[in-house]
């Protein structure tokens, strides 16, 4: 376990003062601190089909506004007069102590928007001391990035597609490097039409990028009459041919319990009844999960379904959140609705598109510092503190 994980930290006036100090000597911050200029200086920087496939949704994008309007339609009532001259941000997460109640949420293809992809992402991880939740489809393998991950804990997320074999290695090898949970994605049984990504017609995964798992799976190459090395498009044509599978059942879920040893977690559920459902099947853990809305055009927001999915739940498994989240308000939020912990997705990917590794520890740092903040200046010590109480919802 990290160090960072055990000693608290006043991440707010730690890095204020880094920033002020170095300001002193005539320097300002070389990753922006707001998210809009941010995301605006990776559009700069990327092409404009890389940009697009991260920034983009499903359909008109009507989800994606959706989850940012439902966190504005809850406004956080600070309480005065509370001692916060000591406080803590840890949380624990099935049995792990996080210094904040944030995880890096997986994100695929990350090539596309730097060279060093997830490995820069996991060191910057590791650096801080929070978890990464690597995407089956990463370009780096997941080997190589829990290598690059250290000792913080690290999660693997699967996207589970036609060829049961090849799920069952997958398992296998993130056990062996050292994973400690799995994150099933359930809503991208197909992908979604994006229109971004139709209007550029591109799809990165057609130009080898993001399945350095597939490529250096012993299963997956034992299905090819080739190695990839020798033929990579009928690599690729393979991959896209297994890669999802419409067929999945609730019943399913028994396939993953007998090839993990390791707690399983629920990604995409918006509904209390689903909620249920993953209870009743063995569920470790949910993350309410729009994709970010990048799978359904007109869904609700994700902010919007976990109050019912935490009153279905009864603290009987962790419930997470995921979707839409930029700021340590956003955060807030959330964990008074009975988050557990949050998942920042876009956010660290715009730091990574414009310096790396140091780039995704920047936007951490900043969003750890505001959180912080947030926490002391609406009255709380810690986020045990943190409930509905510290709501109004507004019309």
């Amino acid at each position: 376990m990290s160090n960072a994980a055990q000693v608290p930290r006043a991440f707010g006036m730690e890095r204020q003062l880094q920033i002020y100090l170095a300001g002193m000597q005539g320097q300002k911050p070389a990753t922006p601190i707001a998210y809009e200029e941010l995301e605006r200086q990776a559009r700069e920087r990327l092409s404009a089909e890389a940009f697009g496939y991260v920034a983009g949704g499903a359909g008109s994008e009507d989800t994606m506004r959706a989850n940012a309007e439902a966190f504005r339609r809850w406004r956080i009532a600070p309480r005065m007069l509370h001692d916060v001259s000591q406080r803590s941000s840890a949380v624990e997460v099935l049995g792990a102590a996080l210094p904040a109640p944030v995880l890096l949420a997986p994100v695929g293809v990350q090539s596309i928007i730097h060279a060093d992809a997830e490995i820069a992402t996991a060191r910057a991880a590791a650096a801080v001391g929070i978890p990464f939740i690597l995407s089956t489809a990463s370009s780096k393998t997941l080997e190589d990035v829990a290598a690059a991950g250290g000792n913080v804990p690290r999660w693997f997320q699967l996207y589970w597609g036609r060829d049961p074999e090849l799920t069952a290695s997958f398992l296998a090898r993130a056990e062996r490097a050292g994973y400690s949970a799995i994150v099933v994605t359930l809503d991208t049984s197909l992908l979604s039409w994006r229109e971004r990504d139709m209007q550029n017609a591109y799809l990165p995964f057609l130009l080898g990028e993001g399945i350095a798992n597939y490529l250096s799976d012993p299963v997956f190459r034992a299905s090819l009459a080739q190695p990839p090395e020798v033929d990579p498009q009928s690599a690729i044509f393979k991959f896209v041919s297994i890669f999802s599978n419409p067929t999945l059942t609730w019943n399913d879920l028994a396939f993953l319990r007998e090839h993990t040893r390791l707690p399983i977690l629920l990604k995409g559920i918006l509904r209390a009844d689903d909620a249920q459902k993953a209870l009743d099947h063995g569920a470790h853990g949910i993350i309410v999960s729009n994709h970010g809305g990048r799978q359904v055009d007109g869904a609700l927001a994700s902010l919007d379904a976990l109050p019912a999915i935490v009153a279905a739940v009864q603290g009987r498994v962790p419930v997470l959140f995921d979707s839409g989240i930029r700021r340590g308000a956003d955060a807030f939020k959330a964990l008074a609705l009975g988050a557990r912990a949050v998942l920042l997705g876009r956010t660290y990917l715009w730091g990574l598109a414009l310096s790396g590794e140091e780039g995704v520890r920047d936007v951490l740092l900043n969003f750890l510092a505001d959180l912080d903040l947030t926490l002391a200046l609406s009255g709380c010590a810690s986020f045990a503190e943190v409930d509905t109480s510290m709501l109004v919802r507004q019309a």
